[in-house]
């Protein structure tokens, strides 16, 4: 079993490698100098659960779960039910859940558990089609705080520098709050992660491989980068 989350997150900049394929897995077993956190992608690695089992002991790094919805990006168009049981299958090895806030009143068993096992609850959002307002956003981090978790977890799409602006002025308008780990995908999405990273994000998120999507980087890129771009 991983060690727990800490009851208050301390406010560190963490960096989160993505494991989303066999590839991206064995990598991470291989890995000398391993990330801050590992997530495992459950929905992209259904088929490889054998693996995962194989490779935990290898994880040197606290793990976050997450089968993501697949209106927001999940692979596999994996049901409520299929999602819920890979969680519930690898919720001995997490330090944090990823659940979407869509999912959470579809879950609260697993909700229950996290919260007796002391685990950290990511409540995530990923608008990946039309951006949401600031109106939009404001409604949800109101409906997501009361859900007390460790970290809320917002990524919109970053087409336009409207779309940047706007997420950047909702990531500073809450960031007291609660952590915010903040990030955009297209294509300002990897100037979006450098500006959100600069501001305190509380996590930010790199490939270990080939970058999921537009905007993310790499854990090589990000860390010789690392200099500029976390001051």
């Amino acid at each position: 079993m991983r060690a727990a989350a800490p009851d208050q997150f301390t406010g560190q900049i963490r960096i989160v490698g993505v494991i989303a394929s066999p590839a991206a897995l064995a990598r991470a077993t291989r890995l000398r100098r391993p990330p801050d956190l590992l997530e495992l992608r459950l929905d992209a690695l259904r088929h490889s659960l054998g693996e995962i089992e194989h490779a935990l002991p290898r994880l040197r790094a606290p793990l976050i779960l997450t089968a993501r919805h697949p209106a927001e990006g999940g692979r596999g168009r994996l049901s409520v039910a299929a999602r819920r049981a890979l969680l519930f299958r690898f919720l001995p090895e997490a330090t944090y859940i990823d659940l979407e806030f869509r999912s959470v009143r579809q879950m609260p068993a697993l909700l229950d558990e996290i919260r007796r096992r002391r685990l950290g609850l990511i409540i995530s959002r990923h608008d990946l089609g039309r951006p949401p307002s600031l109106g939009e956003l404001r409604r949800f981090i109101h409906s997501a705080a009361a859900l007390r978790p460790s970290i809320l977890k917002i990524v919109i799409r970053t087409e336009t520098v409207l779309e940047l602006e706007r997420l950047l002025v909702f990531f500073q308008e809450h960031r007291s709050q609660l952590p915010i780990a903040a990030m955009g995908v297209g294509k300002l999405g990897g100037q979006s992660r450098r500006r959100l990273a600069q501001l305190g994000s509380a996590l930010t998120y790199v490939s270990l491989d080939q970058a999921m999507v537009a905007g993310q980087s790499t854990l090589e890129r990000l860390r010789r980068a690392r200099r500029a771009y976390i001051r």
